[in-house]
């Protein structure tokens, strides 16, 4: 894997799998060297301002237009038009799903939690858990509608790709730009995890404003593939999501023949564990914007069409402060999964693999257990948050779950009693608090 990564993604790679595969000046030579291909895979306008421009140049045995004709197939529990009239005030939860016995690799195993707007728009997400239990045999698969960031819970996964190979386990995450051929293998018997689609601008660096140079994700933390090619024939399915169906056409090759490759529009990994957080070291319990890893910004500065945020080990040091997440209310909408052990705000019901749903200014914090231990907390001890890592994928928008979800036997139909049992404390003759 090679390193580097910048906000606007305006990093140059290259790679080469054979010496001298890749042109020394020119991007696309009258002859290139091998008898390969030159072909310019863009992931954003051409007359975008140059720091958020995302363009490869690829070099391969065949160009990718060499497939036979799509047509349409089962979608299964893939879903990308979100019915409105399912949005919903309540708040949501579900365990963990199952891996099922049947057959099922990473495409079959997609189950829509929920999303919002569309790919058309070029606007919004799409969430789903992935389950598989086998890996990816005589096909590939690429994504027309969107950008994937792919959060494994449970099995290592070899992502191969046009541009070469990702080997991720939990706890590390992987970015595939739109349009990128893969192919997902299984390292374990069996793989579980999240997957959001982000149809806006891609997923990028925060600003570091006030908090400096230092902090949050550092780019030299992320990780480019290598090129790693495929000379292989054979018949294959090659799988395409577009406008929200996938589509099945016969190709008589690997498409990972690219055997070397230059530019910025590329796959990457990161470990969630090399977050440098930061938090309060004097009162108050700090936004989860501290805790930003990426972000697909909006037209409107400031607000994000997503956000992926993580919880990861951390101290909590604040005097004289609640300090778990506080009740809140938020003009986002917020999806919560849980990588690994527990979660400091809901220690019962939320299970790795699991999940919660609070939409746009849906009431939601601590259960009553978390809430009584924190307040009785000795707040001059700093308190480290071990053996946990949570997530968010925080929206602008309301994300609209789908009858699929809502009809799983693993949805906690009991969770809002865990704030029904919050007693009334109020009295006029208490103490005023400092």
């Amino acid at each position: 894997m090679s390193t580097g990564y910048q906000s606007g993604f305006c990093n140059e790679f290259a790679t080469e799998a054979l010496p001298g595969a890749l042109p020394e000046f020119r991007n696309s030579p009258q002859r290139c060297a091998y008898g390969l291909y030159a072909e310019q895979f863009s992931g954003t306008a051409f007359t975008v301002p140059r720091h958020a421009s995302r363009r490869s140049w690829l070099y391969r045995i065949r160009p990718a237009a060499v497939h036979g004709t799509y047509r349409r197939i089962d979608s299964r529990n893939l879903v990308s038009v979100f019915d409105r009239s399912l949005a919903s005030p309540n708040q949501f939860r579900w365990s963990p799903l199952p891996i099922t016995a049947e057959p099922c690799d990473f495409v079959e195993g997609i189950v829509t939690v929920g999303g919002t707007h569309s790919s058309p728009a070029q606007s919004g997400c799409a969430i789903h858990w992935y389950v598989a239990n086998r890996s990816m045999r005589e096909r590939f698969f690429s994504n027309s509608d969107a950008e994937m960031l792919i959060v494994p819970q449970q099995g290592r996964l070899r992502v191969h790709t046009e541009l070469g190979i990702i080997d991720l386990e939990p706890l590390e995450i992987a970015v595939i730009p739109r349009g990128l051929r893969l192919r997902v293998e299984l390292l374990e018997p069996e793989a579980r995890g999240y997957l959001c689609e982000n149809f806006g601008a891609a997923f990028r660096l925060p600003d570091l404003g006030p908090i400096g140079s230092n902090g949050l994700a550092r780019s030299r933390d992320f990780q480019t593939p290598v090129a790693a090619y495929e000379d292989v024939e054979g018949n294959f399915e090659l799988v395409t999501k577009f406008m929200g169906s996938l589509w099945a056409a016969t190709i008589e090759h690997s498409p990972f023949d690219v055997v070397a490759w230059h530019g910025n529009n590329a796959p990457y990994k990161y470990d969630l564990r090399r977050f440098n957080t930061i938090g309060s070291i004097s009162y108050d319990h700090p936004d989860p914007s501290i805790l930003l890893v990426l972000q697909a910004q909006s037209d409107t500065p400031g607000v994000d069409d997503v956000d992926f945020v993580i919880f990861p080990p951390r101290w909590l040091v604040m005097r004289d402060t609640f300090r778990p997440p506080w009740f809140h209310r938020n003009i986002a909408s917020e999806f919560m999964g849980l990588i690994a052990g527990r979660y400091d705000a809901k220690e019962e019901g939320f299970h790795p693999g699991g999940a919660s749903l609070h939409n746009c200014m849906s009431g939601h914090g601590p259960d009553r257990a978390t809430f009584e231990k924190a307040s009785r907390a000795d707040t001059q001890q700093p308190e480290y948050v071990d053996q946990t890592m949570a997530f968010m994928l925080e929206t602008r928008a309301a994300i609209c779950p789908t009858a699929h979800a809502l009809g799983l036997p693993q949805l906690q139909h009991d969770y809002q009693a865990c704030w029904q049992d919050l007693p009334k404390k109020f009295s006029r003759s208490a103490a005023p608090a400092r």
